[in-house]
């Protein structure tokens, strides 16, 4: 995604930590921003499936976010449960001129549409 492309802006890069996930609200729906050590970025929804958990304040490593309450696991790529639970929607978030932004459904067409969890 190209500085100025489509996406929903949700703040500056410096606001999310390296290595640590931050809940914020794109278009009425809770996601949770990863901020990888690599520079990456990974959205998915912000509320775990099994008991609301926030996977923003899990634990996290290049490919996985570890729900903080009951340990499920959600892949950050695909947003697939890697422990039973239902999947997580992935949405796609990029850095364009310093500012976060994010664009629902972009890192899972199949659930773009998914009512928020």
């Amino acid at each position: 995604m190209a500085p100025g492309a489509a996406g929903v802006d949700v703040g500056p890069l410096e606001d999310f930590a390296v290595g640590e996930g931050r809940a914020v609200v794109v278009e009425g729906r809770q996601v949770a921003v990863f901020r990888h050590r690599d520079g990456r970025l990974s959205a998915l929804d912000a509320v775990c499936p099994h008991s609301g958990g926030p996977l923003a304040d899990g634990q996290m490593d290049d490919r996985v976010v570890v729900c903080p309450l009951h340990l499920n696991v959600f892949d950050l790529a695909t947003g697939r449960s890697c422990s039973g639970q239902r999947d997580v929607a992935a949405h796609v978030a990029v850095v364009a001129d310093g500012r976060v932004r994010v664009v629902l459904g972009g890192g899972r067409p199949d659930l773009a549409g998914a009512a928020p969890r």
